[in-house]
This record gives C-alpha cells, structure tokens and sequence, in this order.
C-alpha cells in the first residue's frame, strides 16, 4: 500500500474517531440537559434504575464480570451479578449527581443539623487547618461519590490541590473539568508535568489529593484482592520526598441518597532499613487499604475497569 493512501486512511480514522466522540459526548450532555428539567431525587433514581438494565447489555459488563470472578472465586454468579448492577447504579447516580452538586452538598461543619450529607473526622478537618507548617496528602478510591471529599475539604477552608485522570473523550474531558473546577478548587490533569505540579504543592506545604486504585503499567508490582497488578509510586515518592503525612479518605453511600464522608487518621507509612518510606510496600499499603474499603461495600467501586495484568 503506498505511503499517501496510508496517511489518507490514517487521517479518515482519526477523523471517524473523533466524530464518535463528538456524537457520544453530544448524547451525554443531552441526557444531563434532561435530568436538569427534573427533581434531583426523581432525577438520581430514574438513571440508577436505568443503569441496572442497560449496564448488563454493555461491553464493559463483561470486563466487570470478570474482574468480580477473579476478586471473589466463593461468590456465586447470581452473588457477582447483583454486585455488577450495583455498580451501575453507582455509576449514574455519580453522573446525574454532577448536575445537581449543589442540591446534594449540604454539609455544614457549624451546624449540628442532619443532612444528605455527614462527615466522620471532623476533628482530623479540623486539626489540619492548625497544621499549616507541613504538607499532607489525602488519598482515596473510586468508590461511592469520589467528587465530594474535595468539596467537603473546602468547606473546612482545607485547600486539597487534586490529581485526576481526565476521561479519554476531550469533548466529555472539557465539560467536566469545567464542573471540577468550579466546585472543587485546584486540579491538576495526570498527565506529563502532573508530578511537578503536585510537589510544587507540597514544596509551600500544601495539601494533595489523589486516586490511587488505577491501572499504572510502568508502576510498582504490587497486589489487589490477591492478584498480581501495577501500582503508581507517585504518592510513595512524593511522602518520601516531602515528608508528608498521608490521610486515607473515602466517601460511602447509605440509604436514601445520602453519603458519608470518611477521614481517617493518618496511616505510619512502611520504612526501609535507613528510615526512608519504603515504596514498594507504601504501595501495598495503599492496595491494602482500598481493598477493605471494597470488600465492605463492593457495589459502590468500578469494577469495570482493568485493574489487573
């Protein structure tokens, strides 16, 4: 095949790949103009029950299938199948819940009021806004409404610069990022440069947040639910290298469509023999931690996508 029928192919796929992104994005803003046109309870509940139908007819349903099969062999398939629809409900109720942001935060850590939302470590909140003199980092995984724990930081005056991975889909990547940033503060894309962004942050004491349940193919070997999987080091180098106390934190989904936010005490990070943090078992660690929180409510992770080797 000659060299310019190549590049002529080569350009009408791009060109095809990003008109099925143009077409895909279009598709979900239209399903978020129409949720804005309802209430926000009638709005969540409507995609849940409409995730659970059309989740299982997917492509990813099967990845997420056999990821459940791999993390939990005692389980029956009936067991792993309600666990995948759970999922998808958790998954749509995070994206109508991007459009009703502020219906659903209304925490205020100077009110004893109940509402959607409650915190437990208030006091952790608290104590670190004192703590200005050294830096921090706050992790957790994709489990309940990630998106929160930012925004409830904030309402403490906490200031949390963010790493996020941004979707694949520059058309749905630029409309959320613009929702980030205008409830969630500072973010840094993962991308090249990410790393010295987040350790200019923490070089003026600042405070990052990060995901750390991804797939990372020039990562740590590490494992997750058992299996063999890919870490990224980045937290493990930046604690080392800063000295930064580490904070796990997560939010949990309960009845009604409230939430829980989580903020743990800082964990003691694995040393080596010269007391520096140990990368290959801070990662562990991380794993460690994330798993717990998915085996105690294993509807509300990702499960489809490819965490392991």
């Amino acid at each position: 095949m000659k060299l310019n029928t190549k590049l002529a192919l080569f350009r009408w796929s791009q060109r095809l790949k990003s008109f099925n992104y143009w077409l895909t994005a279009n598709v979900v803003f239209g399903i978020l103009w129409l949720l804005r046109r309802l209430p926000a309870r009638a709005a969540m509940d409507f995609m849940d029950a409409a995730a659970r139908k059309i989740g299982p007819l997917m492509g990813r349903h099967r990845v997420a299938m056999n990821n459940l099969r791999k993390a939990y062999p005692e389980k029956s398939e009936q067991e792993l199948q309600d666990i995948a629809r759970d999922m998808w409900g958790n998954m749509a109720r995070l994206t109508a819940e991007y459009v009703f942001l502020d219906a659903i935060f209304d925490y205020d850590p100077h009110s004893d009021k109940t509402g959607i939302i409650e915190v437990h470590g208030r006091e952790i909140f608290e104590r670190l806004l004192g703590e200005n003199d050294r830096p921090h980092i706050f992790f957790t995984g994709h489990t309940g409404n990630f998106e929160l724990l930012p925004i409830c930081a904030a309402t403490f005056d906490l200031n949390v610069t963010a790493l996020f991975r941004p979707p694949n889909n520059p058309y749905v990547a630029k409309r959320i990022l613009g929702a980030r940033r205008t409830n969630m503060g500072h973010l840094v894309p993962s991308k090249a440069g990410a790393a010295w962004s987040l350790a200019t942050v923490l070089n003026a004491n600042g405070n990052v947040g990060m995901l750390v349940d991804q797939k990372f193919r020039r990562g740590i070997p590490s494992t997750f639910f058992n299996r063999p999987c890919k870490t990224n080091p980045l937290l493990a180098k930046l604690a080392r290298q800063y000295d930064c106390d580490v904070y796990p934190a997560r939010c949990i989904r309960l009845p009604g469509g409230r939430f829980r936010l989580e903020l743990e005490e800082k964990m003691e990070l694995p040393r080596d023999e010269k007391g520096a943090v140990d990368l290959a078992a801070t990662v562990q660690a991380l794993n460690d931690k994330v798993e717990s929180w998915v085996r105690e409510y294993p509807g509300q992770w990702m499960w489809f996508h490819k965490r392991w080797n």
